[in-house]
């Protein structure tokens, strides 16, 4: 057997539905032994076997990116999702000791492989990866926003509340907070009427615009991006069909002209023969 024909055969292999399903339920068992491993009971009574299982895990993981960059070589590294998880893996294989021992806490990171493996996460992480243009234009509105209101509450609430709004950091950061509806009412704005009854007249407006306005534009902008490419999507397929359809009517033309041919010359075998 060739080398070409055993990559390709590896490939085929670590690609297979039964391998991914396999390579899916161990991240799940993954993710439950990390859990598992935060327990201090649980550690100290069986922590030798979570290890152990914790590194028979690593260790098919690697064993997958080794047979995938056997099987595609270079071209590994065309695909981001593979790119994606030969960086998780890679930081699960440093040694977490010494300076790197904040590494250990990384080692979580192999759940998200989830997300390469299954495709409906892959599709949604893509289109908030395509919606980042958009994202960015709300994010710099937004900031805009902040900014002229974090001006005006610094003017105007920060002499009698500095902790709040004593300078243009803690306005926005307070503002922040009030976008978020956390304790907004009884928290800050109920305290600063009683110094500023009229108090409402800046923050009502300031939660429609940040609160109801933006914050669902960043919604509609993901939303409308998955739309687009699920679209593209069964545009890509359609096009697959109709390829396929003019493909197979073709070759069926190509046969009827064919077997007419071949009635022809039939009839003037007979015609010659009478």
């Amino acid at each position: 057997m060739s080398s070409r024909s055993l990559r390709e055969r590896a490939g085929q292999w670590i690609e297979s539905t039964a391998v991914q399903k396999f390579i899916i339920v161990l991240i799940v068992i993954n993710a439950v032994i990390l859990g598992m491993q935060t327990s201090p009971s649980l550690e100290e009574s069986i922590g030798v076997q979570l290890n152990l299982a914790d590194q028979a895990i690593l260790a098919v993981f690697v064993f997958e990116i080794a047979v995938k960059l056997y099987a595609f070589g270079l071209g590994f590294f065309k695909r981001a999702w593979n790119n994606f998880d030969f960086i998780i893996v890679g930081i699960a294989l440093v040694p977490a000791s010494g300076p790197l021992a904040v590494l250990r806490a990384l080692r979580v990171l192999r759940v998200l492989r989830m997300i390469s493996m299954v495709p409906r996460l892959r599709f949604v992480v893509e289109a908030l990866l395509h919606a980042i243009p958009g994202i960015s234009s709300i994010a710099a509105l937004m900031l805009l926003i902040f900014y002229v209101f974090a001006v005006m509450a610094t003017s105007i609430f920060g002499e009698a509340f500095p902790e709040w709004f004593g300078n243009i950091g803690a306005s926005m950061y307070t503002l922040f907070q009030v976008m978020t509806l956390e304790s907004w009412s009884m928290g800050i704005v109920r305290p600063v009427m009683e110094v500023y009854p009229y108090a409402w007249l800046y923050f009502v407006p300031f939660i429609l615009i940040a609160t109801f306005t933006m914050l669902n534009l960043f919604i509609a902008i993901i939303v409308d991006t998955m739309q687009t490419m699920h679209s593209a999507d069964h545009e890509e397929d359609r096009e697959h069909i109709e390829e396929t359809v003019h493909q197979d009517t073709d070759a069926l033309g190509e046969e009827l002209r064919s077997l007419r041919e071949e009635i022809a010359m039939l009839r003037n075998e007979l015609r010659q023969r009478v």
